[in-house]
């Protein structure tokens, strides 16, 4: 889940001021609302402030729709590294290289037009989100390809991402909080454990998860996929008893 570059907020406070209308067409010009957004991962902090400054000094030529498409290509090309691995294993490098310009685009996109008074929060939400998910099935199946994972599991944890995404952007439309991290982990914290895990994979080809007698990436997966699925039911057990809470009939 990326940095939107079309919500005004940066943190869990809404902003106060009047619903705007966007767009000069007519099916275009009903007020919108901002979602509330809820980011309290552990990099969340350093991740703002580093933004801020660099978007301070971008290029003016440089505009978020070129930072996002730049993103979805980046993901594309991890996939192809991973996939590439089956041959030649500096793939995993290429793969954290990609990553990384992943992290830096998508995140700065949302950044750089905040500063530049340049939202568009319907549209962001929608391109980001859906470029998300296809940037996820791109990764997942270039992983799948590697031979350092079982395909089942990598598709696991496809499944576990999506269905909790369409947790999120429920709980977005229907209560108005956009949570960009569950407790202290976010897309950054899991880009991270995936460059570890490609870098210690590079260095030794045979290594075990945790000491157990499987491949890395594969009880890797396995908690992620455990931890995604436990992380969804809380969520959406939690939501469905606020949203009856809210529309009870008395």
């Amino acid at each position: 889940m990326t940095t939107n570059h079309h919500c005004l907020e940066q943190g869990p406070f809404r902003s106060t001021k009047p619903a705007k209308k966007i767009g000069n067409t007519a099916g275009s010009t009903r007020a919108f609302h901002d979602a509330v957004r809820m980011q309290t991962s552990l990099t969340a902090a350093i991740e703002r402030r580093a933004l801020a400054w660099l978007a301070a000094r971008m290029p003016a030529w440089i505009q978020s729709d070129h930072l996002t498409l730049v993103a979805f290509v980046a993901m594309f090309l991890a996939g192809a590294s991973y996939a590439s691995v089956r041959w030649n294993r500096t793939g995993l490098i290429l793969a954290v290289l990609c990553l990384a310009l992943n992290w830096f685009c998508d995140s700065m996109d949302g950044t750089l037009a905040r500063l530049r008074n340049r939202q568009r929060p319907r549209y962001g939400f929608y391109v980001d989100h859906m470029i998300d998910s296809l940037g996820a099935f791109l990764l997942m199946s270039g992983l799948s390809f590697s031979g350092f994972i079982n395909p089942r599991v990598a598709f696991g944890m496809l499944i576990a991402y999506l269905l909790l995404s369409i947790e999120v952007y429920l709980a977005t439309y229907t209560l108005g909080s956009f949570h960009l991290s569950f407790g202290k982990v976010g897309p950054t914290e899991i880009r991270i454990l995936l460059a570890v895990a490609n870098i210690t994979v590079w260095l030794h080809p045979g290594v075990r998860g945790f000491g157990l007698p499987y491949r890395l990436f594969d009880v890797g997966g396995v908690i992620g996929i455990a931890g995604m699925s436990a992380v969804l039911v809380v969520s959406a057990i939690g939501h469905t008893l606020k949203l009856y809470r809210l529309e009870t009939f008395r």
